[in-house]
Parts: structure tokens; sequence; C-alpha cells
């Protein structure tokens, strides 16, 4: 059975109801099994994130979506000790060759949050993973996909504690993407 894991960072909710919908569209393919971990500030000790069994259980997933609220241009600290923890994977190559996605959120329409997407994609590339984007034009079909036409992967803007409902479609949208390439790569093993 495949495996896709969601690990995000979220303080105000915004970023977990981007991550519930990321499951969400996962859940419409059979035969794959969601790890969703949402990093906890008890898990970062002495700045560095510290959690060996999800770290394991990552090195078995098929796909990892990354997720972060953009904090001053870049991904919040608590997802980058995440980040950082990773290098005892990196040095291992244990995430090589996974499928990889992102996702963030912001309060405005255009916070940088394209750089938060960068820098995780970034950190995937260093891993050797191979980056699932999107393939929607700007607000495309009946629910607006991708209406703020970020290609990269999901970017959200919060108003008010919600997420805007062509955002968390675009997310569930991503998750069917993900979800359907891991998919056809298991087949093909």
């Amino acid at each position: 059975m495949a495996k896709i894991a969601i690990i995000y960072f979220t303080k105000t909710d915004i970023t977990g109801q981007i991550a519930k919908a990321i499951a969400s569209g996962i859940e419409q393919h059979k035969g794959i099994d969601i790890l969703s971990h949402r990093i906890e500030g008890k898990e970062i000790v002495e700045g560095r994130f510290v959690n060996g069994p999800l770290m394991d259980s990552l090195a078995d997933c098929d796909a990892i979506i990354f997720g972060s609220p953009t904090y001053m241009g870049g991904v919040a600290a608590q997802f980058k000790a995440f980040a950082d923890a990773s290098s005892e994977s990196w040095v291992h190559q244990k995430w090589a060759n996974k499928v990889a996605a992102g996702f963030t959120s912001g309060g405005a329409l255009n916070g940088d949050q394209s750089s938060t997407l960068q820098y995780i994609q970034t950190l995937a590339g260093q891993h050797g993973m191979v980056w699932v984007g999107l393939d929607k034009i700007t607000d495309s079909g009946e629910q607006g996909i991708n209406r703020l036409g970020t290609q990269a992967g999901v970017v959200s803007q919060g108003i008010d504690g919600e997420v805007h409902a062509s955002d968390l479609a675009t997310a569930q949208y991503l998750g069917q993407r993900v979800a359907g390439l891991v998919s056809k790569l298991s087949c093909t093993i």
C-alpha cells in the first residue's frame, strides 16, 4: 500500500485547513495511507526538531507534502527546525526519489509566499525528491482552482481565520494530483 505524508506547521490553523484539504484529495484514491503530522513546539528541543519515530516513518513514505505559513518571506521557524533535522535523512538519502509537493499560506495576496514554496522546493531537491506542482492555469474550472496563479504549489490567503474556497479546492486538487502520480508510479515498479 502506498503512503503519503503531509508535514506542516500552523499557528492560526490556516495552513492546517490547507493540509486537511490536501488529505481530502488524497483520500479520493484507494490504496493510499496518509500520515499527517502537525509540527508542535514541544518537538523542538534547544532549537532542534526531535521526533525519531516520525523521521523513520517518513523514510517509508512514497511522497511527502510539506507546508508552512509564510512568515517574513520564508518558512516558519518551527518548519525550519524540522527541515534542519532532516539532514540525518539527507546523509543517508532516505527521501531520494520520493514525490514531493508544497503549500503555504499568508494574510496578503502576495506576502512573498512564492519564496516559501521555493525554499520547500529547494529542500526537496537537496533530498533528491521529485517535485510536483500544479498543472492548472489561474482560476481554472468551476471552483477557480489556482486563483493566485502559483504553479509551484498551493498558495493560500487566510482572511479572518478562514481560507478562501478556491484555495481549499486547489489544495484538494494538489492532493489528488500527488496521489494519482504515486499510484501510477507504484504500478510501474
